[in-house]
C-alpha cells in the first residue's frame, strides 16, 4: 500500500513539474494570474449567495454558470501554454506569454470589480480607469 501512495504522489510531483514547465515557469506573473483568477471565482460565489449574480436570471446560484467560468479559466491557461510555447519557439524570453498574463489578470480584475459593484461596495473611479486602460492597450498589442 506504501509503495502504490508513493507512486501517486510520484506522478502527482511529475504532471506539476510538466504543467509549471508548459505554463513558462511559475514566476510572479503566474502566481498574480491564478491568485486573481481564484479571487474573481471566490467573489463570483459570494454574488451568487447573496442572489445578486449577474450570470443567472435569478441572480443566484448555478452550476452550469459556474462551470462555464471554470471551464473559461481553464481556456486561459491553455492560452499562456501556447504563448510559453511560442516563445520557446521563437526565442523571445516570455514576450507573448506575459502579453497573454497581462490580458486575462486585467480582465479578471475587472469582473473582480464588476462584483464588488453588484455586492454594493463603492470602488475608485481612478483603479477602474487604470484597469480599464491596461485592458485596452493589451487589447490593442494584441
Amino acid at each position: 500500500m506504501n509503495h502504490v501512495f508513493k507512486g501517486l504522489l510520484n506522478a502527482l510531483g511529475t504532471l506539476a513539474a510538466w504543467l509549471c514547465w508548459a505554463l513558462g515557469g511559475w514566476d510572479g506573473a503566474l502566481q498574480m494570474l491564478f491568485f486573481i483568477m481564484g479571487l474573481d471565482l471566490l467573489t463570483g460565489l459570494l454574488c451568487a449567495g447573496h442572489g445578486k449574480s449577474g450570470k443567472t436570471a435569478g441572480g443566484g446560484f448555478l452550476s452550469g454558470a459556474f462551470f462555464s467560468g471554470l471551464t473559461r479559466k481553464l481556456m486561459v491557461m491553455g492560452l499562456v501554454m501556447l504563448a510559453a510555447a511560442l516563445d520557446r519557439l521563437l526565442g523571445t524570453q516570455g514576450v507573448s506569454r506575459l502579453a497573454v498574463i497581462g490580458f486575462y489578470a486585467a480582465n479578471e480584475g475587472l469582473s473582480i470589480v464588476e462584483n464588488a459593484a453588484l455586492l454594493g461596495l463603492p470602488f475608485p473611479r481612478s483603479v477602474l480607469a487604470v484597469m480599464e486602460k491596461l485592458r485596452d492597450r493589451e487589447m490593442k498589442e494584441g
